[in-house]
Formats: structure tokens, C-alpha cells, sequence
């Protein structure tokens, strides 16, 4: 057993949401209420831009009805952003709220650049000499995060991303011409992984079933031999359906296609249009009729099609994020998912340094893809498979997906306004 700490603890909500990320949400909030060590448990609204505002909900005011609710209701719960801290100024006014709400434990739910915030705050806390642990907890549909097996949200997207495929792929075979070229664009950014899981629609006993051709970030694209792709495809079937990731490069590692020249806080590029391009490419130099669709955030807010592992994976990282900080006396450490060795797929937490994983990109390993560089093979399938098993009972009202809203219960604020500049 750890050293007892008292005190608050702070949940805040960080990046671009996915249909699980309020899963862990709720196993945080259900884990907490668990220790008497946590007196208040509070949430941050918006992320960082929350913590800086000292605009707070109190969740423990929640419904356990709500609560429960979490775990079928998309998007975050407690709004999110994109903010980055870097004004010294910044990092003091994220202490001092916390020493003025006596937050003794937080927990960051986000990506790669939410753990790096989550890195810095627990770094400062220690160097102040405030008693204070942090703990993130994954999430990204990306699945990039290093140190981790996968990612909470990367099963839920994959799974809708491969149900897509065969429907659009079930409405291409039913169109009378042929010489048709589909094209669907996906998220994943620097890396595949969104796309390679469109894979799994395939049948294992029809390798040659949609989608035909998956472009990924992980392999440079060469223009010729996409149009040889292409016809390669067309000269056996009346239809080539492509998945494409957005973050498409060449073989000088520059993006085929930005939808905006401006950046985040994080400095990372508006993706967008790869899409788009390719379809040009076809429809101009190969003269044949092609289409394109674009998932869009619909990739990260279907909860009608979440993946029932995604969604228990998610509720445990909350709860293990609480464990390791009452009992274990743990922080600076994010949660981690790590797979059973055993032939039957499971899955239990563990904990890595916050620094090893801000910042960092996790690639496709290249062993996982074919040598024609636009398929996976069985080492991708047995690994993204598992992910991707069974179904969330999702209620329905008047025909429609049931979610819930967070009655917002305000905390006072204790402090001054913070300008920001």
C-alpha cells in the first residue's frame, strides 16, 4: 500500500473524442468513489482550457444512472480541446488551481499530446513540492500511442470502418456497369492503422473481397503504380475498392493532401483530400468512372457500432488510473494495455513513464504488410481481430441510439479570472 494522500481528484477529457473515450470516464468516476482517500471528485470542462478557467463540475453529484450511461454515449462527456501550455505563466495557473481546489489526483484522457501536458504538469508538481498524482489514461481511434499494446477507441472505429466496407462494397457489387473505382478515406494521421483495419471485412476464406487496394501512410505512394494497382484490380473484377489513410505521403515524405495550410496548437496539419486525389488520378489518366467517400468524425462517434472489448478495455484503463494512484502511490505514469501471451486473446493494464510516450508515433509494423504494399497479412488479422469482438447493447428511444448528458453541477471557483493571451 502506497502512502495515503487526501484530497480531490480531477478528471479532464483531451484531443479528438472516440465512441469509448466516456467508458473511461466512467470507470474513473466508478473506481473513485471507491476510496475514501478521494473526497471530491471533480471534472474539468474543455481539458486544459478547463483547468486554466477553473471551470469545474462536481461528478460525484451525477446519477450513477448517468454514470452507467457513460458507456454508450459518444464524444467527451466533458468537452475537450486542442491547447497547448506554454507560457510559464500557464503552468502556474494550472497549480495554483489545483492547490486552491485541493486536487490531490489527476487523470488526463487524450493522445500523444495530452500525455505530454500531463508530463509536464506531474513534472512540475514534484519540482514545487506539491503532492500531487497523474495519471493518463489512452485514447486515441489513431492507435499510435506508444507503449501500449492498442489504444482505447481503435476497436470501436476499426469495427465500423470494416462494417462500412462491406456495405459500401455490397451496394458497388449491386451497380450494373462496370469499371467502377471506389474510394474510401480514413483518419489515422502518420499512421495506418485506421485503414489497415478496414482489412477485416475481408472473409478469411476470400482473400480477394473488398477492399481491394488499402493505401497507408507507412508505405510511400508512387502515382504509377497506383494506376497499375488499379488496372490490375479492374482486369479481373467489374469494380477496385481502395481505402485510403489521410495521412498519405510520397517518397519524399510530403502529404498528398491538406485540407487547410493552418496547424494546431500542436503544429499538426488539417488532413484531408487524399480522397480526393486519388479519384482525379483515376478518373483522369485511366479514363474510368470513379467516386469517393469521406468517413469523416462519424469513424469516432459511432457508438451504435462499438466494439464490446473496446468498450470494457476502456472502462478498466479508468479504473486501473485510480488503483495505481491511491494504492500504488503511482504517477508521471500513463496506463497501458497489455495482451496475453496465451491463444485465446485477453488483456490486463499496465503503467509507462508519461515521457516515453508523449510526442511519440507508433507505426504499423512493416513485417505486418504484403510485399504489393497495399495489404495486410494474417499478423495484422490475429492482432486487430480481438479488438474489434462483440457488441454494446446500445439502448434506443423512438427509433434512435439513447445517450446521456452530465447534469454540469458547478464548482465554485476560488480564484481571480485567467487572462489569456
Amino acid at each position: 500500500m502506497a502512502e495515503e494522500l487526501i484530497g480531490n481528484c480531477l478528471i479532464a477529457q483531451s484531443g479528438g473524442p472516440t465512441a469509448v473515450i466516456n467508458s473511461s470516464l466512467a470507470g474513473i468516476v466508478t473506481e473513485a468513489l471507491n476510496h475514501e482517500q478521494i473526497e471530491e471528485i471533480y471534472g474539468g470542462l474543455n481539458g486544459i482550457l478547463g483547468i486554466l478557467r477553473e471551470d469545474f463540475i462536481d461528478l460525484a453529484e451525477e446519477s450513477q444512472q448517468t454514470i452507467r450511461g457513460l458507456r454508450h454515449t459518444p464524444a467527451s462527456a466533458l468537452g475537450t480541446c486542442r491547447f497547448k501550455l506554454k507560457k510559464s505563466q500557464d503552468f502556474d495557473r494550472v497549480l495554483a488551481v489545483f492547490e486552491a481546489h485541493n486536487i490531490r489526483y489527476f487523470f488526463y484522457i487524450g493522445g500523444n499530446d495530452s500525455q505530454d501536458t500531463a508530463d509536464h504538469i506531474s513534472k512540475l508538481a514534484i519540482e514545487r513540492g506539491y503532492a500531487l498524482r497523474v495519471i493518463g489514461i489512452p485514447k486515441t481511434v489513431d492507435n499510435d500511442l506508444v507503449a501500449t499494446d492498442h489504444c482505447p477507441g481503435y476497436g470501436s472505429a476499426i469495427k465500423y470502418v470494416a462494417t462500412t466496407v462491406k456495405e459500401i462494397a455490397a451496394d458497388n457489387e449491386s451497380m450494373g456497369q462496370g469499371d467502377l473505382v471506389s474510394i474510401l478515406e480514413v483518419m489515422g494521421r502518420n499512421a495506418g492503422w485506421v485503414a489497415a483495419g478496414a482489412s477485416l471485412a475481408k472473409r478469411r476464406e476470400h482473400p480477394n473481397d473488398p477492399p481491394h487496394l488499402i493505401y497507408l501512410p507507412e508505405v510511400a505512394f508512387s502515382p504509377q503504380k497506383y494506376l497499375d494497382d488499379v488496372q490490375r484490380v479492374l482486369s479481373k473484377k467489374k469494380d477496385c475498392f481502395v481505402v485510403v489513410g489521410e495521412g498519405l505521403v510520397d517518397q519524399d515524405g510530403n502529404y498528398l493532401a491538406t485540407a487547410s495550410t493552418q496547424t494546431d496548437s500542436f503544429g499538426h496539419a488539417q488532413l484531408g483530400g487524399a480522397g480526393e486525389y486519388l479519384r482525379a488520378m483515376a478518373e483522369q489518366h485511366l479514363g474510368i468512372k470513379a467516386r469517393v467517400a469521406k468517413l469523416g468524425i462519424g469513424q469516432r462517434a459511432a457508438a451504435h457500432c462499438v466494439s464490446l472489448t473496446d468498450n470494457n478495455e476502456s472502462f478498466m484503463a479508468g479504473q486501473a488510473a485510480v488503483k495505481a494512484a491511491v494504492l500504488q502511490g503511482e504517477t508521471d505514469k500513463m496506463v497501458t494495455l497489455i495482451r496475453g501471451d496465451g491463444d485465446q486473446y485477453s488483456c490486463e493494464t499496465g503503467l509507462c513513464d508519461l515521457e516515453d510516450v508523449a510526442n511519440g508515433v507508433k507505426m504499423i509494423p512493416a513485417t505486418w504488410i504484403n510485399d504489393d504494399g497495399v495489404s495486410l497479412n494474417y499478423q495484422f488479422t490475429k492482432y486487430a481481430l480481438p479488438l474489434a469482438f462483440g457488441e454494446m447493447e446500445v439502448p434506443f428511444e423512438n427509433g434512435v441510439p439513447k445517450f446521456v448528458q452530465l447534469n454540469k453541477m458547478r464548482v465554485d471557483r476560488m480564484l481571480d479570472p485567467y487572462i489569456m493571451e
